[in-house]
């Protein structure tokens, strides 16, 4: 993978602790950089994650050299609500086609709680 300094991920402190092809792991702490003025998980920082997670699953699918994978529809429904701790994304692929693929990902906290539920559709272009 490419670096991640200078990107959100690094803003965020989003980790990327397991890539297997349509499968990936990553973390991101609740902590004052991700949190909304209620002292909860910004909803918008657990979409950040998602299409994290799904990106990299994503990049792992293509010719690396020639393609490129971006998100091109993303959404996203928060079950519950996370003050602190570490959160995971657990993201599988459910449709790989030649231009498309959608992803599936779970968000659970330490606890094994679901958080958030989010399904990111990607999509495979030439690269310039």
């Amino acid at each position: 993978m490419t670096s991640v300094k200078n990107t959100l991920m690094e803003s965020l402190g989003i980790k990327i602790t397991l890539v297997e092809k349509g499968h990936v792991v990553a973390t991101m702490p609740v902590d004052d950089r991700t949190r909304q003025p209620f002292g909860l998980l910004h909803g918008g920082a657990s979409v950040a994650l998602a299409e994290t997670a799904a990106s990299v699953g994503a990049f792992e699918l293509i010719n690396q050299e020639t393609e490129a994978a971006v998100g091109l529809e993303i959404n996203a429904n928060h079950i519950r609500g996370v003050k602190d701790g570490i959160v995971t994304a657990n993201a599988t692929i459910l449709h790989q086609g030649k231009s498309t693929m959608v992803w599936d990902i779970k968000i659970t906290d330490e606890h094994s709680n679901l958080i958030c539920v989010s399904r990111c559709t990607m999509t495979v272009i030439k690269r310039k």
